[in-house]
């Protein structure tokens, strides 16, 4: 089935980047798409997304930071991250990111697996 699938998507993409009828898909396609991408109202949500994003990194930076340097070290030392850290459950009823709750915290670090 998968060999099927990526013959299908193969053929699919020699058409239109091999072929005259499909070259000219492919430009007004990719138009279409640049018009959108560029549109205030896109761009509105792209800068607001932005903005969420750097105000997360702001309030969780460190706490993921100490996690990867912890399962790095963990990783360097022969042991793999599941033998020394359980799992951490991040539900929306756990976290509440939007209350600047953080997402990892102390209790975290010290949590094994049983």
């Amino acid at each position: 089935m998968k060999g099927k699938v990526a013959f299908v998507l193969g053929a699919g993409v020699g058409y239109v980047l091999g072929t005259r009828a499909g070259r000219g898909q492919f430009e007004r396609l990719k138009g279409w798409a640049n018009d959108a991408w560029n549109d205030p109202r896109v761009q509105d949500y792209v800068h607001e997304a932005e903005g969420q994003v750097t105000e997360f990194a702001k309030q969780q930076g460190a706490a993921l930071k100490d996690k990867a340097v912890e399962v790095a070290k963990s990783a360097v030392s022969g042991k793999t991250a599941d033998s020394k850290w359980g799992t951490i459950p991040l539900t929306d009823e756990s976290v509440d990111v939007a209350a600047g709750e953080p997402v990892l915290d102390a209790d975290d670090l010290d949590r094994r697996r049983p």
